[in-house]
């Protein structure tokens, strides 16, 4: 145990210093790929969704002609079929509206539950007196009997 061990720190700097030194010397050793010759590309108008699109996946290609032929071959039906499980594929925007009795439910529930059923209650026999009162005068407005008269033109007396 002569040998004294060299600190964490130290060793660790030393590491980091030698390391950039080795990633240079790797990288030198790796050979060049050889470029292979562009392979003609058939124009985007006339590409099917049997076309061979992988000339187009090339780096070395126009990204503009890339973009191009990509949207020529998503406007097949086939990848426009949207995912029954996707959350948001779907449009919710013009669904089927709620029934008017539906509605009428929920918003008496929403009442009671804010209000008290007392206060509906109360609310609603107020309600049912207005609208009996207003059917009154539509009623005599039309010349037709109403329940407070019995006298009625051109009626017999028995």
């Amino acid at each position: 145990m002569t040998q004294e061990k060299e600190a964490f720190l130290d060793r660790w700097s030393r590491l980091k210093k030698e390391q950039p030194a080795q990633q240079a010397s790797e990288n030198a050793v790796v050979p060049e790929a050889k470029e292979e010759p562009l392979h003609p590309l058939q124009p985007v108008g006339e590409l099917t969704h049997d076309s061979d699109f992988a000339p187009f996946m090339n780096p070395k290609v126009d990204p503009a002609t890339r973009r191009d032929a990509l949207k020529k071959l998503f406007t097949d039906a086939r990848y426009n079929i949207p995912d029954p499980f996707e959350a948001y594929s779907e449009d919710y925007t013009q669904g089927e509206p709620i029934p008017e009795q539906m509605l009428k439910a929920i918003n008496r529930v929403r009442d009671v539950a804010v209000k008290g059923p007392e206060k509906v209650a109360e609310e609603e026999r107020l309600a049912e007196q207005a609208k009996q009162a207003e059917q009154i005068p539509q009623a005599e407005k039309a010349g037709l009997p109403t329940q407070e008269s019995d006298d009625v033109p051109g009626k017999q007396d028995a």
